[in-house]
């Protein structure tokens, strides 16, 4: 289980964020960020069919290269819009205040999954994080022509 969630996971999100990159260009910076956050939000969904399976090989390595590949589509596209947002002379603050309010939600939320997990179970729980992406994928799409304009060339929402 280790060697697959560490060693593949690396690898997963390497592949995932240079192949996000290299999408994100002919996509645009709008719609590289909504395909990888529904995307990102699908791999959640894997997880959940991965507790309901129960102990398939074959469902860890999928869900695994799933899950780390669209997060690493989905880092390299939130990395493009922080440094869309900073001001050019401040750059490296304001990267990293962004980047670090970016984490906030982590270090909130992480501590109490455990008793999510113990009060609803795994499945449950891994749906209830896919559904958590919907407001910020609302709020990508209500915002969609300020981060098309970020973007500094034409494209579509």
């Amino acid at each position: 289980m280790g060697t697959i969630n560490k060693g593949l996971g690396l690898v997963s999100l390497i592949v995932g964020a240079m192949f996000g990159g290299t999408l994100m260009v002919r996509l645009g910076l709008y719609r590289a960020l909504m395909t990888f956050g529904v995307l990102q939000a699908a791999s959640n969904l894997s997880f959940m069919v991965l507790s309901w399976t129960g102990k398939s090989y074959a469902m860890l390595v999928f869900t695994v290269a799933f899950e780390n590949g669209c997060g690493g589509m989905g880092t390299a596209a939130f990395v493009a819009l922080l440094m869309a947002l900073c001001d050019h002379r401040y750059t490296a603050t304001q990267y990293a205040l962004l980047s670090s309010l970016a984490a906030l939600g982590r270090i909130f939320v992480a501590p109490t999954s455990g008793y999510v997990v113990e009060a609803v179970g795994w499945a449950v729980f891994f749906f209830l994080t896919a559904v958590t992406a919907l407001p910020g994928l609302w709020m990508l799409w209500r915002f969609r022509g300020e981060i098309v304009g970020l973007s500094g060339r034409e494209e579509r929402p």
